[in-house]
């Protein structure tokens, strides 16, 4: 019997399997291999699932992504345990005491004894026991505690300010100010960052992109943005072969077209392709926003990609009365303003949840996203003011009369801008209320409730 790389395995029958010379050096490049042949074979058969015509079938592919994306998690977590187990008890960091307060808050929420949120966070159930036993203590050195208070604003004002941050994460602290502003309740950027101990969030410098000259967007309407972008349906699109990336197009990811308008920031409409859209596909969509909005922008901002850059567009702008104008070629910022809103999509909104890969579960998601990002979603570059506030010149929020919830503070004084008068009394309390849009818990709307 011939033999290779002089291997053999028996079998229970007798025979031998004759396996390659040093196949065990390669059995940890196979098993990545493998796994991710098994999730593109995945995507494929739930792709078929997702646009069955039984309601039966959709859902199930729906709770199988589901119970995937909680195993996946779960296995980040373990993970993460095991090598805090690693560490000599003794020599692990403690809990700071606000970090105590929120296990306790989780333990209530899910009901946990004191034997499961030890096994949890990695304590022994007589150190969660003494914590309920001091929860009730006072002064800066209570075992228990919430936040330390910031300037001179109250205890109340704090802890609000930073529950919003432990309820919606992805907010900053200048968008963090911003819907507090629109709310009733001004605070300064600094002021809530130094409360949420966060970084600031930077932003990409918005430029108006140009071929010849630069132009500037003097009211809604003038100046249009448009471009493409690719949304995976999981976290990106490596795999362990040539390529080395996954095809992008469906079940992989979604190509999505959007157009926003530079003067109000107001995202105009988007449309979804299973594939990279050709050129006659992105006239269409940008024909049907054009006839939605019932206006023609003047100018056209987008880059140099062959859907754009190419006779049969510049024709299409030429018949539509359409400047069409393009970013340059490798120079970051040339169109800023499209790229920092498909940026903000992504991160506050496809990120956030499972992508679906049924397109009419996607287009409602993403239907949701625009909605709450024209109407609930305050625009840094537009002092925070919504963007439909300003494409339909409405008053903004953040104009209102505001909450003082300090006591002694004179009437007259200037607030954090925009600086407006106060409603009610000075040490008034409040509640904050946070909401979430059309059900989704990454689309927060914020509001605040004078205590009674």
């Amino acid at each position: 019997m011939a033999r290779l790389g002089g291997e053999r395995v028996k079998r229970k029958n007798g025979r031998r399997i004759h396996l390659p010379r040093g196949w065990a050096e390669r059995v940890k490049s196979a098993m990545l291999n493998v796994i991710a042949l098994a999730q593109y074979a995945v995507a494929y058969t739930r792709s078929w699932a997702v646009d069955s015509p039984i309601a039966r079938q959709r859902l199930k592919a729906e709770n199988d992504q589901l119970r995937q994306e909680v195993a996946l998690l779960t296995e980040e977590i373990r993970i993460k345990d095991a090598r805090m187990k690693r560490v000599d008890p003794q020599k692990r960091p403690h809990y700071m005491p606000t970090e105590r307060m929120m296990i306790l808050e989780l333990r209530a929420a899910r009901a946990w004894s004191a034997q499961q949120t030890a096994e949890t966070f990695l304590v022994t159930a007589t150190t969660i026991a003494s914590w309920m036993k001091r929860v009730d203590e006072e002064g800066t050195d209570a075992l228990v505690q919430i936040r330390e208070p910031v300037n001179k604003f109250p205890d109340f004002v704090r802890y609000a300010v930073q529950r919003l941050k432990v309820l919606c994460p992805s907010l900053g602290k200048a968008k963090t100010a911003e819907i507090l502003c629109r709310a009733g309740l001004h605070l300064g950027t600094t002021t809530v960052g130094r409360i949420i101990k966060e970084p600031p969030h930077p932003t990409a410098p918005e430029v108006a992109a140009s071929s010849d000259r630069v132009v500037t967007a003097r009211e809604p309407n003038h100046v249009w943005h448009t471009d493409l972008t690719a949304v995976p349906m999981g976290a990106g699109f490596w795999a362990p072969w040539l390529p080395f990336a996954l095809p992008q197009c469906w079940p992989f990811c979604w190509w999505v077209a959007v157009v926003v308008d530079h003067y109000s920031r107001r995202a105009m409409g988007f449309s979804i392709f299973t594939g990279r859209p050709t050129s006659l596909a992105v006239r269409r969509f940008l024909g049907r926003i054009i006839a939605r909005a019932s206006v023609t922008p003047k100018y056209l901002i987008c880059d140099k990609d062959s859907i754009f850059w190419c006779v049969d567009f510049k024709r299409w702008c030429r018949h539509k009365r359409i400047r069409p104008r393009y970013g340059a070629v490798g120079q970051h910022g040339s169109i800023a303003v499209i790229e920092r809103f498909i940026r903000t999509m992504k991160g506050e909104g496809t990120r956030r949840i499972p992508v679906p890969q049924r397109q009419a579960c996607f287009r409602r998601k993403l239907k949701s996203f625009f909605a709450w990002y024209n109407d609930c979603r305050p625009h840094t570059t537009l002092e925070g003011k919504m963007p439909s506030e300003v494409y339909f010149g409405l008053r903004p929020a953040n104009r209102r009369p505001r909450i003082e919830p300090r006591r002694r503070w004179p009437r007259r004084s200037p607030c954090a801008g925009p600086r407006t008068l106060i409603a009610g009394q000075p040490g008034d309390r409040f509640t904050l209320e946070v909401e979430f849009f059309g059900g989704a818990r990454h689309l927060p709307v914020v509001s605040l409730r004078r205590a009674a």
